[in-house]
């Protein structure tokens, strides 16, 4: 079985590694299509947490059900997704029903090998029916799933400004559904070639270069003078996340998609004065992942608009550095197996 390790930090190697064997209460699925996300060129980087090497990356996938233990309602196959944040299903988070943050949490192709191969044992239980999407548009519902799970945590509500700092594919992902919730989108980059996709694509109404323009006056001019009530990071850039205190409305609520290494360093009184809610939103549930499927199927999302690259499984090596060039115009890589 082939395989693509990421050995050390800026270093891939195509190696041979042993087929999945049937276990208990697992699944073993022949993987179609690889989305790469931020984590995976962070971790190629070097700059991604919680991270050792070496590691097999790869957490978006579309894969075919091929066998597996206590997954009776799945056929050989059958096209799926799966939900790949693994959860001991015991501590405290698992408890309050939010496995999304399990104290224990094994994330696929962070914590444990993920689906740059060509199959891949999986919890049973994680697994998620196709639907009759297709492969390219199954690999790209864990990622909307994290933009979705972090709009149910901000409580979007009909007509409120939602800023959104960051137009990469989680921000576009929170973009869309804040426009599902019913909320003004304001996305904010210092990209101008994903600020241009935003309003081409996403109809998203108000842009702005965090670079280039006055932030806060923009910011009042599209409020009429109130800020959003809701603004959302998804950069993980420390200096974008400590900048979005200051764009709040007073009462807003601000929620940390985007993940850094660095501390926060928030502003107290500024903080304080608007009696601003703070909220992290970390990985995505079963009930995110529901929404983004019957968003896709119902229209709403259309996943296409995403794919800007494709390549296939034994080209990612040659091309993957390529993917981190801001010139080069990703949105969204797509591997084929």
């Amino acid at each position: 079985m082939k395989t693509l390790i990421c050995t050390t930090p800026g270093h891939f190697e195509y190696r041979e590694g042993e087929h999945p064997v049937p276990e208990k209460d697992h699944s073993i699925l022949k993987i179609k299509r690889i989305g790469i996300c931020g984590t995976d060129l962070h971790a190629f980087e070097g700059t991604q947490p919680y991270f050792e090497y070496p590691r097999i990356l790869g957490h978006e996938l579309a894969a075919e059900f091929v066998q597996g233990d206590n997954a009776k309602s799945f056929t050989p196959g059958e096209l799926v997704t799966f939900i790949p944040y693994f959860n001991c299903g015991k501590c405290i988070a698992c408890r309050s029903g939010k496995p999304n943050c399990c104290a224990g949490i094994k994330v696929c192709g962070v914590h444990v090998n993920g689906g740059m191969a060509e199959y891949l044992s999986v919890p049973s239980y994680s697994l998620i029916h196709g639907e009759g999407l297709s492969p390219d548009e199954l690999a790209l519902v864990e990622p909307l799933a994290i933009g979705a799970h972090g709009v149910r945590r901000a409580d979007v509500k009909e007509g409120e400004f939602v800023l959104v700092i960051g137009a990469g594919p989680i921000g576009l992902g929170i973009m869309e559904f804040a426009r599902i919730a019913g909320g003004k989108v304001i996305a904010m980059d210092i990209n101008d070639h994903r600020l241009f996709f935003c309003k081409e694509k996403l109809n998203v109404h108000y842009t702005i270069n965090a670079l280039t323009d006055d932030v806060s006056e923009h910011l009042k001019g599209i409020t009429n003078g109130d800020f959003p009530t809701v603004v959302i990071d998804a950069t993980g850039s420390q200096r974008a996340i400590n900048n979005g205190f200051f764009y709040m409305a007073h009462g807003a609520r601000y929620v940390l998609v985007g993940l850094q290494k660095g501390e926060l360093i928030v502003s107290h009184p500024e903080f304080h004065k608007r009696e601003a809610t703070l909220m992290s939103s970390r990985n995505a549930t079963r009930e995110d992942f529901e929404h983004v499927i019957s968003s896709m199927k119902n229209g709403l999302v259309n996943p296409a608009t995403y794919i800007t690259h494709r390549v296939q499984f034994d080209q990612v090596k040659d091309e993957f550095s390529g993917w981190l060039n801001p010139e080069n115009g990703v949105i969204k890589a797509i591997v084929e197996m």
